[in-house]
């Protein structure tokens, strides 16, 4: 059986370049997936954000690989995208089965209710598919559970609107298929060295996933819902197993939430150490955690702990509570000033609310400035497709909810006119970025490395003081 599987392109300017010039990672959710495919049978992975012209290549693929079955992964702003990639794929071969998953699938798989897909897959994609090549294989229906849909089962009305299907155990879940994709094209910038001086800049990166799920509930996440509240943990030992296994020298742990079982990320820096593996870390953690078990990031700093993304949010006790963070401003200084101390590079993430005027976007630069040198970056609060928090304003968006959801452009209505509201968003950035380690301490970089930095930076930048001319209805009409 030949089996395609691909990652749909951003269709928005801003997305694109930040993939060009910050931060773009493999498409791990695939790799996993086809993890789950047995060994005799042919699996593609189709990277469609790495390509030029995507809509060119997924026909070329077609054409060169003509597969059984093509299965698609996508975000809400992808929507429109897999729905005309499916219709591609259906014109090429009617015969082709059609699979759509990922978190907009799981949470509202009516919305891909349409002729061109077949199945519409909810949870785990990796051990779903595996089921889904059996069935082909003994023709059996396709569709299954709560975990599989298809419009051809009588009862799917009813099981599209049950909430998202509990995620298997860890050990069932497939181990990624690194090999399916050109690895040289994922990358992390890198703003600090301890010699203050880097090879590159554009380090190239592996994203590994050592738990699933968050236990907390903030009120803008839209984790609990897939999740149900559960957090998940892969073992220590098997997580340091593939650390192992991975050839790059920098990893990106894409977890919710990595840091919340302090016993567990111990075990796994203590093997790490013990074993002699020698890489740089990139992962996320709650500012509480840092303050509660500052032992743990200063084992991790050991281990090769490097660049720590912290959801701070905000400065403000208010917003804070309304976000229900269940941390507080003084909780998140005191991170910060933790993580100088063990010499671990803060990623600051703030929240931008709709509801800013110039004097809170003035207070934010006041914070940015204080807690630099640091990484900083910013999104604007965006209800997330199919939450709670969703369904509340959904008669208050002022733009299509799905493709604009990349939590840079508001769906909601904005106190200041877009514009403004825009060039304020994008002051906040170029303040970050003047403030970033690299620039601070001076760090020696290769020349060209430095130009390509500041040229995808500019273009970053201007990017977010244009997006106010994507809600012009000749834009997206």
């Amino acid at each position: 059986m030949r089996i395609l599987l691909v990652k749909p392109h951003p269709e928005l300017l801003v997305a694109r370049r930040l993939q060009e010039g910050f931060l773009h990672l493999e498409p791990l959710e695939l790799e996993i997936v086809a993890g789950g495919v047995p060994k005799d049978d042919d699996v593609t992975i189709l990277d469609l954000s790495v390509e030029r012209h995507p809509f060119e290549m997924f026909q070329e693929q077609l054409r060169q690989l003509s597969p059984d079955m093509v299965g698609f992964t996508a975000y809400s702003t992808n929507v429109s995208v897999v729905k005309k990639l499916t219709a591609m794929a259906k014109t090429y071969n009617r015969a082709i089965v059609t699979v759509v998953g990922g978190i907009h699938a799981t949470l509202l798989p009516g919305d891909y209710a349409v002729d061109g897909i077949d199945v519409i897959v909810r949870g785990e994609g990796g051990t779903v598919l595996r089921e889904l090549v059996d069935r082909f294989k003994r023709g059996k229906p396709l569709f299954y559970e709560d975990r599989a849909l298809s419009r051809q089962d009588p009862e799917f009305e009813r099981k599209a609107a049950l909430p998202p299907p509990v995620y298997p155990q860890v050990d069932k879940i497939p181990l990624p298929r690194r090999d399916l994709v050109q690895r040289s094209k994922y990358f992390c910038i890198r703003t600090s060295s301890p010699t203050r001086r880097l090879d590159t800049l554009f380090p190239q990166v592996a994203s590994l996933r050592s738990s699933i799920g968050c236990p907390f509930s903030c009120s803008f996440c839209v984790v609990p819902h897939l999740m149900h509240g559960k957090y998940l943990q892969r073992s220590a030992e098997k997580v340091v197993d593939e650390i192992e296994a991975i050839s790059e020298d920098h990893i990106y742990f894409v977890d919710d939430e990595m840091f919340v079982n302090p016993s567990r990320v111990t075990r796994i820096a203590e093997l790490l150490l013990e074993r002699g593996i020698k890489k740089y870390y990139i992962s996320w953690a709650r500012s509480d955690t840092i303050v509660k078990h500052p032992q743990v990031f200063r084992l991790w700093k050991q281990a090769g702990l490097n660049v720590v993304y912290v959801g701070l949010e905000s400065m403000d006790e208010t917003r804070l509570d309304e976000y229900d963070k269940r941390t507080g401003v003084e909780i998140n200084r005191k991170a910060v000033a933790l993580l100088r101390q063990i010499g671990i590079v803060l990623h600051a993430a703030f929240i931008v609310h709709p509801s800013f005027a110039v004097e809170d976007f003035r207070r934010l630069e006041k914070e940015v400035i204080n807690i630099c040198p640091a990484e900083v970056s910013f999104t604007v609060l965006s209800p997330s497709p199919g939450t709670q928090f969703w369904h509340e304003h959904k008669h208050e968006f002022i733009c299509d909810p799905y493709r604009f959801y990349d939590c840079m452009h508001s769906i909601l209505p904005t106190r200041l006119p877009l514009k403004r509201f825009y060039q304020h968003f994008a002051r906040l950035t170029s303040l970050a970025l003047r403030g970033n380690p690299l620039r601070v301490h001076r760090i020696r970089v290769p020349f060209r490395h430095l130009v390509r930095a500041i040229v995808q930076g500019t273009m970053y930048i201007r990017a977010l003081q244009r997006i106010y001319q994507d809600y012009l209805p000749e834009r997206h009409s």
